[in-house]
């Protein structure tokens, strides 16, 4: 199949064509009426002369005409390619005006709905991985838990026999696991509630220190070998109690998990810090370790499931503060904030 004609060659075939028709056919009665053969041919001179320039009026009109539309078919070729529509022309009719301003709407209409592809694209691309991670972290953090309650569970079914008290070891074991799966459940429900925005404030005012020494109660028959000094005269603040503790518990847990020696807490002026004299967190992690998913990718600190301090982190932005994070290697850390 041949290439069409252009606008201009189509309009000039065409008018060329229609053009000599009608000046022989004009040539011929002028030779018919007119006795006098010179005035004959002097009036299909005039004849000739005028097609001629009407034809080449024409010519150029036609030649405008397809130099717009060459603009105009340019930037719908290249739409795909085209950040900014910054074309200019001068249009000599208001119908080409008008196609030229609705063309432009319609290729900026197009580019913003592209770009919000785009990002919407990228947001999904985002979730998906997340969604990935996720699942990934949750594996990695109920495998062992249950491995342990199968384990121990098979072994009280396979040998009935066995010594009281180590049956009672057996069960302690599995109700511990048990307890670490229900932790591990409750942090995903609520950092499931931050995601969605369902996290709310339920203010009141209450005894940080007091329940500094409460959680230290708590967390005691797990770590019995670790000594939690705390340094906390009484200080009432007004916030979220349940959200708090939260909070506390994460970080003591953090630094009783990753250090061997003892872990020491002050509140000082509304600040309160929870120092360990562990691994520590290395410079490149300090400021990816509270966010969602992350691990390190060693075996010395790593923030379980990558959500604790995620957690910890939204909880605080609730409450118009943020974590402050000091830590060296080999020296330990320090995770304080302000309330």
């Amino acid at each position: 199949m041949g290439n069409r004609p252009s606008l201009k060659e189509y309009a000039m075939a065409r008018l060329v064509t229609i053009a000599v028709t009608i000046f022989l056919i004009f040539s011929f009665f002028l030779l018919l009426i007119i006795k006098d053969q010179k005035s004959a041919w002097i009036s299909i001179a005039f004849l000739a002369a005028s097609f001629s320039v009407f034809i080449f009026i024409i010519y150029r009109i036609t030649g405008r005409m397809q130099n717009e539309l060459s603009i105009v078919a340019k930037y719908l070729d290249n739409i795909d390619k085209t950040e900014i529509i910054d074309y200019k022309t001068d249009f000599f009719t208001q119908e080409f005006a008008d196609l030229n301003n609705n063309l432009i709407k319609v290729l900026k209409s197009f580019k913003k709905r592209e770009a919000i592809k785009q990002r919407y694209n990228a947001k999904l691309k985002l979730k998906n991985k997340q969604r990935k991670d996720m699942i990934s972290a949750i594996s990695h953090e109920f495998r062992n838990p249950i491995a342990s309650i199968m384990g121990y569970s098979q072994t009280l079914q396979d040998d009935p026999d066995i010594p009281m008290n180590l049956q009672r070891k057996f069960l302690d074991k599995i109700y511990n696991n048990g307890n670490k799966i229900e932790a591990l459940l409750s942090r995903l429900i609520l950092w499931n509630k931050f995601e969605s925005g369902e996290a709310n404030l339920y203010k009141s005012t209450f005894d940080i220190s007091a329940l500094i020494f409460e959680i230290k109660q708590s967390i005691e028959e797990k770590y019995k070998n670790r000594n939690i000094n705390i340094d906390a005269p009484s200080y009432k603040i007004e916030a979220d109690r349940t959200l708090i503790e939260v909070v506390l518990k994460n970080i003591i847990e953090n630094a009783l998990k990753y250090s061997q020696d003892d872990i020491q807490i002050k509140v000082a002026d509304g600040l309160v810090s929870v120092t360990d004299f562990g691994v520590g967190i290395r410079d490149k992690d300090l400021n990816s370790v509270t966010k969602k998913f992350y691990r390190s990718g060693t075996h010395n600190w790593d923030n379980s499931m990558g959500l604790g301090l995620s957690i910890v982190k939204n909880i605080l932005t609730l409450h118009n503060t943020s974590l402050n994070i000091e830590s060296k290697v080999d020296e330990g850390s320090t995770f304080s904030f302000k309330i």
